[in-house]
């Protein structure tokens, strides 16, 4: 059911930007393989014993929440990405790191899931 709940969103999302929240998807699949597909605020999310991260497509970027409160170096290393929250924000015109965001979905888990 979480799947298809994920491919409702995404089928909403124009090509490009479907690929970059097609790529956190298959990176929160595989470094947390137990996480289950979930929608959370009306966006994608995944969850283990609760909802640990969600992220979605804006106008300018992708956004990824909740925050990272708790590893303080990796604070540091996403303190271009924080918005004022905390939230993390993922410009279309860059690539995403996907090491820094396998970095951000485990801190997650270990924080909320």
């Amino acid at each position: 059911m979480g799947r298809d709940r994920h491919e409702d969103y995404l089928s909403g999302v124009s090509v490009g930007l479907r690929e970059r929240l097609e790529m956190i998807q298959k990176l929160v699949e595989e470094t947390i393989p137990e996480a289950q597909h979930c929608i959370g605020y009306r966006m994608p999310a995944f969850r283990a014993e609760r909802i640990f991260i969600y992220f979605a497509s804006f106008r300018n970027h992708i956004g990824v929440y909740p925050p990272v409160t708790k590893d303080l170096s990796l604070i540091q290393e996403l303190a271009r990405y924080r918005g004022p929250k905390g939230n993390l924000s993922f410009p279309h015109r860059e690539d995403l790191p996907t090491e820094l965001l396998v970095r951000v979905i485990r801190a997650l888990h270990r924080e909320y899931g």
